[in-house]
C-alpha cells in the first residue's frame, strides 16, 4: 500500500460524459454529499468505510460499492493504512440506456439496494475496464467494455433485474459487421455506429458477434489490424508507419497487440 495519497480524475465526453476516479486515500475524509449520477466503485486495496442512509458500510478489497443518484454519503479509510479504489460515475441516462438495451425494451432508472457486494469477478471486470478507459484509443473497445460492465452490474444487482434476451442467430447482420471490420479495420468506429450499420442494438450485437465469431467485435478488429500489420512489415514498411496505417494510435499500441497475437514484437518480426 502506498504511503502517499494519490488521485487521478478523468472525464470522457466520448463515453456519454463518463467520469472516472482512481485514488489512494489515507487520511482524506469526504464530507456528506450527493451526486446527480451513480457511483460504481471497486476497492482494490485496503478498506473503505462510508455512511449512507444512516448506516455505516465497510467495503474491503475485492468488493464493489454502489451509490444511487441523490443519496447522501460520506467516505474515508476504514484502517490507518488507507485504501485504493477505482470509481466510475455513470449518468442516469447512460444507465437507463444500458438497462433498456439489455432488456430489449424501454426500462426505467435502475436502483441498487445493496451498498456493498463482494463479487471478485465483477470487481476484476471493473478494474480492467478502468484501465481500458484510461489507456485504450479504440472507440469500439472502450464503448464495448463500458456497456458490458454496466450490463453485468445491472443483471447481477439492480433491484428490478431485466431478463436478457435469448441470442438469436443473426447470421446476416454479423456477417455484415464482420465484413465491415475487414474492409474498414483502420477506422475508429464506435460500437453504436457498428450496431446501427447492421440494425442491431449495441448489447445484442456484442453478444451475437461473440457467439458466432468467437471474439467480441473490438478483439476481432484488433486481430485484423495485426494481420494487416504483418503484411505491411513484410513489405518493408516501418513500424511507426505500419501502426498508423492500420489504425493504431501509435507504435506502442501496435507493439503491445502484435506481441500478444504473434508472439514477438513487430521489430523482431520485421528483421526475422
Amino acid at each position: 500500500m502506498s504511503t502517499h495519497e494519490y488521485t487521478r480524475f478523468l472525464h470522457d465526453p466520448t463515453l456519454s460524459d463518463l467520469e472516472l476516479l482512481h485514488a489512494t486515500y489515507i487520511t482524506h475524509s469526504f464530507a456528506p454529499h450527493t451526486h446527480d449520477h451513480y457511483v460504481v466503485a471497486v476497492v482494490e486495496r485496503g478498506a473503505k468505510q462510508f455512511d449512507c442512509y444512516k448506516k455505516r458500510h465497510v467495503a474491503p478489497a475485492g468488493s464493489v460499492v454502489f451509490v444511487n443518484p441523490g443519496e447522501v454519503h460520506t467516505g474515508s479509510s476504514a484502517t490507518e493504512q488507507g485504501y485504493t479504489y477505482s470509481a466510475l460515475y455513470p449518468s442516469t441516462d447512460l444507465f437507463v440506456r444500458a438497462t433498456s438495451d439489455v432488456a430489449g425494451r424501454e426500462r426505467s432508472i435502475p436502483f441498487f439496494r445493496n451498498r456493498v457486494v463482494y463479487d471478485r469477478e465483477l470487481a476484476t471486470l471493473l478494474s480492467h475496464s478502468h484501465r481500458i478507459f484510461e489507456g485504450s484509443s479504440s472507440a469500439l473497445e472502450r464503448e464495448s467494455q463500458l456497456l458490458w460492465s454496466l450490463a453485468q452490474v445491472i443483471v447481477r444487482y439492480a433491484d428490478d433485474r431485466p431478463v436478457i434476451r435469448e441470442i438469436t442467430h443473426e447470421h446476416a447482420s454479423i456477417h455484415k459487421a464482420r465484413h465491415y471490420l475487414d474492409e474498414h479495420y483502420a477506422e475508429n468506429i464506435s460500437l453504436g455506429e457498428l450496431a446501427a450499420l447492421v440494425n442491431l442494438s449495441p448489447f445484442h450485437l456484442l453478444r451475437a458477434f461473440r457467439n458466432q465469431v468467437g471474439l467480441p467485435p473490438h478483439t476481432y478488429q484488433t486481430q485484423t489490424r495485426v494481420l494487416q500489420a504483418k503484411r505491411l512489415l513484410r513489405l518493408g514498411i516501418s513500424c511507426i508507419d505500419t501502426a498508423l496505417t492500420v489504425g493504431f494510435a501509435d507504435q506502442s499500441h501496435l507493439s503491445k497487440h502484435f506481441k500478444r497475437i504473434v508472439g514477438v514484437p513487430p521489430g523482431q518480426y520485421l528483421h526475422s
